[in-house]
């Protein structure tokens, strides 16, 4: 057991090793302006009449509940062809989400995803070239606790086939946290996982003989692990992603629906990033909110939801209490909401949500 002991441990410092150099910080976002105000919209933020400032970076911009804009430009230095480019937001904030800072990006005048503390890569480009030019736009929102509010944009280089062996070592050692120690899976797991931690050439990261180790690691796992044990279960999971989201809760409405913008912009962003991925959200009042505030992106949720990959499912109009509402409350959430997702969707739902 002892020896299994170290060989987990001795996997996960690896998967931290990795996740080490996974990316590179190449330059501060500079200069940046920003401007007071809850904008609704990025037309109504580029209008000619607002003042903007020079914005230094980890100033405090906002106290508690409150709302501006940030505006910079990237641009590809020569030496960056080619490669993986992503920024980093964050607000020096931690923990929860719930009541963080949070902004709405827009690249190019589009509006992309979300961040957050648990959400901070924004990808501009998996293959940058040389003087290219992304001009971001941010709606941030402060949160609802005091606190030292920072906006913290950063340009890294993102090395994806690191990023790949990283996660495609650290689900499966994950998983055998789970498995039963008399199990034989286990052991030949750790040991597929452990060999492809011994490919890895950690003298020079950086190096063209570490990334042609972290190649050679990462056809080893394919091949040992991922293709030869993928048969021995004849258990299959299907995954689904999903996002709660309440209605006036820690929040006020309004943030509700911008949290509503966020979090769908950020499951469209990932499904452009992964074609396989599938969303299901309830809530015909979500979608309602984001069909006025945002018709831009509710158009992009209606083309996914004919494509099959988002399931508009719940036939409640809200999440509602369901101890304490009369019969009647109920019975018009269900009439409410099954025909806001017939008219808008032609979807028919079967479950109450």
């Amino acid at each position: 057991m002892k020896a299994m002991y170290f060989i987990d441990g001795k996997i996960a410092k690896t998967c931290k090793d990795l996740n080490d150099v996974v990316k590179v910080k190449v330059a501060d976002v500079s200069p940046i302006h920003y401007a007071k105000g809850n904008y609704k919209s990025i037309q109504e933020a580029r209008n000619p009449s607002i003042v903007w400032q020079p914005y230094r970076q980890g100033m405090e911009w906002a106290k508690r509940d409150d709302h501006a804009w940030f505006k910079f430009q990237v641009q590809v230095p020569k030496e960056l062809e080619g490669k993986s480019l992503s920024l980093y937001v964050t607000s020096y904030r931690q923990g929860w989400d719930a009541t963080n800072p949070q902004f709405i990006i827009y690249i190019n005048g589009r509006l992309t995803q979300g961040v957050d503390v648990n959400h901070t890569r924004i990808i501009l480009t998996h293959r940058a070239m040389s003087g290219e030019i992304f001009y971001v736009d941010v709606h941030g929102y402060s949160g609802m606790i005091s606190g030292q509010t920072a906006f913290l944009p950063e340009l890294f280089e993102v090395h994806e086939d690191i990023m790949k062996l990283y996660y495609d070592i650290k689900v499966p050692l994950e998983i055998t946290s789970f498995m039963d120690d008399n199990d034989k899976s286990k052991h030949d797991m750790l040991t597929a996982l452990n060999q492809a931690c011994n490919i890895i050439d950690f003298r020079k990261p950086g190096s063209s003989l570490f990334y042609d180790s972290v190649a050679q690691a990462d056809s080893y796992i394919q091949t040992e692990l991922y293709e030869k044990m993928k048969d021995r279960s004849d258990v299959v999971a299907t995954c689904v992603g999903h996002t709660h989201i309440d209605v006036a809760w820690l929040w006020t409405v309004e943030q509700t629906r911008e949290k509503t913008a966020r979090s769908f912009s950020t499951v469209l962003r990932l499904m452009e990033e992964y074609p396989e991925y599938i969303f299901m959200s309830s809530q015909p009042q979500l979608y309602k909110f984001l069909k006025e505030d945002y018709p831009e992106v509710y158009e992009r949720v209606k083309e996914k939801i004919a494509e099959g990959r988002w399931e508009a499912e719940g036939g409640m109009w809200l999440e509602a209490d369901c101890n304490v509402t009369s019969g009647e409350s109920l019975v018009r959430q269900i009439l409410y909401g099954k025909i806001f997702f017939k008219n808008e969707f032609g979807v028919d739902n079967k479950i109450v949500w």
